[in-house]
């Protein structure tokens, strides 16, 4: 490793460390719930389990779109690793990435095809996300509290899907609101840039030109990516409803959207793995905004992360294990990075 990448690994591992003890009350306050968990009833911990297992398998199929031909096995197992890792390695995104590719690499993807069905898994997923917003002001005109039991749960996440899966197709096929959202990127970053000063800059246009980039590798398989990374988003924010119905609380579809959005992007945030910390006070935080009571929302929170964070590092533990037994080592970690 270059010493310059020793020191930006340095660099991370320091402000992760000086997040988490900033951070760390706010995580105490969740995992303090944890006692409570025996009050929920066990479907509920079934259901989670279920949805979280379709979000991934809804990556799996991404990939599988991105690189025709790759198996579901080394679609499932290069997902899980790097997901694992990205969780556990400050700056993780950027290793969990390059671990993917590698893996792709090692099954026999070419290379240029590897690096290609990154770029693309990361910018549709990034491009579902982005819509979610919308979705969720339109979502506010008809939200009412979700009932208790699974219908109701199922049926709000069909109108989510058709929703959301529209408003992703707007941000492919017209260029206005795709270069709106660039502005409001870019402004942004340049309030960021001048606060930490630093040369940060986003141009509007750069992401109208990853979309088009990222289409015409796709072909026509564009939408079937693209109802793939609307199902992932979908299947674990139903995720975060379930884990609300289940502690008593009455969601809404809009304001939990809204709050799923933030963590989301909080949980992108490469200072501490997985966003730990930031993912957990973001998240209650947006939630007790929306609604949710204090105890509610820091009992959903730990139930909820409990599926999305800490359960799928053991899962991608065994996920490497299986597919170095399969097609040896990938590249050490240190020459992934």
């Amino acid at each position: 490793m270059s010493p310059k990448r020793i020191v930006i690994q340095i660099v991370f591992l320091i402000l992760g460390l000086v997040s988490l003890y900033y951070l760390l009350p706010q995580i105490l306050d969740v995992f303090a719930q944890a006692p409570n968990l025996g009050e929920v009833k066990w479907r509920w911990f079934f259901l989670m389990a279920l949805l979280m297992t379709l979000s991934f398998m809804s990556a799996w199929q991404l990939t599988r779109i991105a690189v025709p031909g790759v198996s579901l096995f080394v679609a499932g197992t290069a997902q899980l690793t790097s997901n694992a890792v990205s969780r556990v390695v400050p700056g993780g995104a950027v290793v969990g990435g390059a671990l993917y590719y590698q893996m792709l690499s090692v099954s026999g993807v070419h290379a240029g095809v590897a690096a290609a069905a990154l770029a693309a898994v990361s910018f549709i997923s990034t491009l579902v996300l982005l819509a979610l917003p919308g979705v969720a002001v339109v979502a506010a005109a008809v939200s009412a509290p979700i009932p208790d039991g699974l219908l109701p749960v199922a049926l709000a996440g069909t109108v989510l899907f058709v929703l959301m899966f529209g408003a992703a197709v707007v941000l492919v096929v017209f260029d206005r609101p795709l270069r709106w959202i660039g502005q409001v990127l870019q402004k942004a970053v340049a309030w960021a840039a001048k606060r930490f000063h630093r040369p940060w800059a986003v141009r509007p246009e750069s992401l109208l030109d990853r979309r088009n980039e990222v289409v015409r590798a796709l072909g026509k398989r564009w939408r079937g990516a693209l109802s793939f990374a609307v199902l992932n988003w979908l299947f674990d924010y139903m995720a975060l409803v379930v884990a609300l119905t289940a502690v008593g609380a009455e969601p809404r579809v809009s304001l939990v959207l809204l709050a799923f959005a933030a963590s989301a992007v909080l949980g992108m945030i490469p200072i501490t793995p997985g966003g730990l910390g930031f993912v957990e006070a973001g998240l209650t935080a947006t939630l007790v905004i929306a609604g949710i009571p204090s105890g509610d929302a820091l009992l959903a929170t730990l139930a909820y992360r409990l599926f999305q964070f800490w359960l799928p590092i053991p899962a991608g533990a065994i996920a490497y294990l299986l597919f170095r037994r399969k097609y040896g080592r990938p590249a050490d970690l240190q020459e992934a990075t």
